[in-house]
């Protein structure tokens, strides 16, 4: 409620009392999944996407922006089984509430733009994911893309970055370059990952993760940025 308030929102009470209750509902009547989050990160994830909306559109319904940050920031990570009972949860919490649709019609055409730079296909599931993983991008500084093999993730990004540097060329909607940095966490040992102390020299000795996070740090670029561990997911590597 007082960071609802400290972005302007007038109805920060009530708002604040729908985000708890919408999380509540879903830990009670979705599936339980190991991705699934109901915790103070996922609150915090809202709340970001709430203050960035309400800075964009500060006349608009409070309700609306909630609404709109509360499907922006969740609707991307459950399944297809649990998307309609989500659903039913935040139209009982809003009634009445319109959202109107998102405009993503200059990104989806670099999109476009992008898919026949790289020879893909254009799908429309694609692209919708696509468009969910940058509005995730937006709220989070780290996150997770998880599928099946084979399902489109590393083409989902790689088509991402494209769109939006060559909106950047453009110049639409104030967007900036993008470039990503790609590391196999399962191609080598944790120590070359993360870093490791010489047993000879007993010097310590950078993994390939930091030296990529130190080229990225070190740049004065002011473009986007993002680290790719591209891997399979276990608790040796990304838990260190």
């Amino acid at each position: 409620e007082i960071i609802l308030y400290s972005f302007g929102y007038l109805e920060a009470r009530d708002c604040a009392t729908k985000i708890v209750q919408c999380y509540k509902l879903c830990s009670e009547q979705l599936s339980s999944q190991d991705h699934y989050d109901y915790g103070m990160r996922a609150v915090m994830a809202v709340l970001r996407a709430a203050g960035n909306l309400k800075r964009r559109f500060p006349d608009e319904d409070e309700h609306v922006l909630m609404l709109r940050s509360i499907i922006d920031v969740n609707l991307c990570k459950f399944l297809s089984q649990d998307v309609p009972l989500f659903e039913g949860i935040i139209s009982d919490l809003f009634p009445g509430v319109v959202l109107p649709k998102s405009d993503y019609t200059l990104m989806e055409k670099a999109m476009r733009e992008a898919c026949a730079e790289m020879n893909l296909q254009e799908d429309p599931y694609f692209f919708l994911k696509t468009t969910q993983l940058y509005e995730m991008i937006v709220v989070r500084h780290g996150l997770m893309l998880v599928g099946a093999p084979f399902s489109g993730k590393t083409m989902s990004y790689r088509v991402l970055a494209r769109a939006l540097s060559i909106m950047a060329e453009r110049g639409e909607e104030g967007q900036v370059k993008c470039e990503y940095h790609c590391v196999n966490p399962k191609s080598i040992t944790m120590g070359q990952l993360y870093g490791q102390n010489d047993p000879q020299t007993h010097e310590w000795q950078d993994g390939v993760l930091a030296k990529v996070y130190k080229g990225c740090a070190s740049d004065p670029s002011p473009n986007r940025k993002w680290v790719m561990l591209d891997g399979p997911v276990d608790a040796i590597w990304i838990e260190n």
